[in-house]
């Protein structure tokens, strides 16, 4: 069975950490791509996707004008896949989905929003390279070349155009990608993107279809505040995830509504005892 629901601290690292000692190497290193998301109702449809059923019609439409209008404030690179990166990284709706190596990372974003504290969230733990043994023969052998188990953009410069990537194979793959250094922010959330080679297919169905390359983990809702607590004593927050003003200004915010909303919620049981 690939899902679970952790409702304490030391159940919720066991999952997170089940299967990462590596016996070839002797080390914890798991090949696992974390996504965070703090309802588990949330599907893993890409930002393309949720915003027009007729997205492979305007995936082209959006890039173009993109690198068209953002050339002037971004160094340019002759690179396909840096222009779709950068898109990504500054919120263009494209195929692209973003995932971490940190479990830790993962959990931030499925305590993030205090808002949403009233409902499980989930962790996504995909086995990138159980998902890279359906990769096009091309593709594949260009990975072991490198002796590397996700791709860069420069291994991918060959593929001038999504449409070149979607010829690739004639059955959907997926495939991961680090994401080049954009900013701090890249670099903090140890961050990798993964995209499908059919804009219209999630990669949630795709994953139903391959069980063994995936589970998930329900957090529960009452787990949330530890793991907030604990998660900002470790360092992993807005301030350090969101390097600049913006996210020490989103920091602060949620710091203080924390402290208003456990004063409120202390006052309610004096009242009631």
């Amino acid at each position: 069975m690939n899902q679970v629901r952790a409702t304490s601290w030391n159940q919720l690292m066991e999952y997170l950490y089940e299967d990462a000692w590596m016996p070839t190497i002797q080390r914890f290193r798991p090949p696992f791509a974390f996504r965070g998301l703090p309802d588990e109702s949330y599907t893993l449809n890409t930002s393309l996707m949720r915003m027009s059923e007729n997205c492979d019609q305007i995936e082209g439409h959006l890039l173009r004008n993109f690198k068209k209008y953002a050339l002037h404030n971004v160094t340019e690179r002759d690179s396909f896949w840096y222009w779709l990166s950068v898109a990504q990284h500054h919120g263009l709706p494209t195929r692209l989905m973003d995932w971490t190596f940190s479990p830790y990372v993962a959990l931030h974003f499925v305590t993030a929003d205090v808002e949403l504290y009233d409902r499980d969230g989930v962790i996504w733990c995909l086995d990138y390279k159980k998902v890279h043994q359906e990769l096009p023969k091309a593709l594949s052998h260009l990975l072991a070349e490198e002796g590397a188990d996700v791709f860069t953009i420069d291994m991918l410069s060959d593929i001038l155009s999504l449409r070149d990537f979607d010829a690739q194979a004639d059955n959907t793959f997926a495939l991961f990608f680090e994401p080049p250094s954009i900013d701090d922010r890249i670099v903090n959330q140890y961050a990798l993107f993964s995209v499908m080679s059919n804009p219209t297919i999630g990669l949630e169905s795709w994953l139903n279809e391959r069980p063994d390359t995936y589970r998930k983990i329900r957090v529960a809702q009452e787990l949330k505040w530890e793991i907030r607590d604990k998660l900002d004593q470790a360092n992993i927050n807005e301030r350090v995830l969101f390097p600049g003003l913006d996210g020490l200004s989103r920091w602060l915010r949620r710091q203080y509504m924390q402290s208003v909303d456990r004063q409120v919620l202390n006052n309610s049981d004096e009242l009631l005892r």
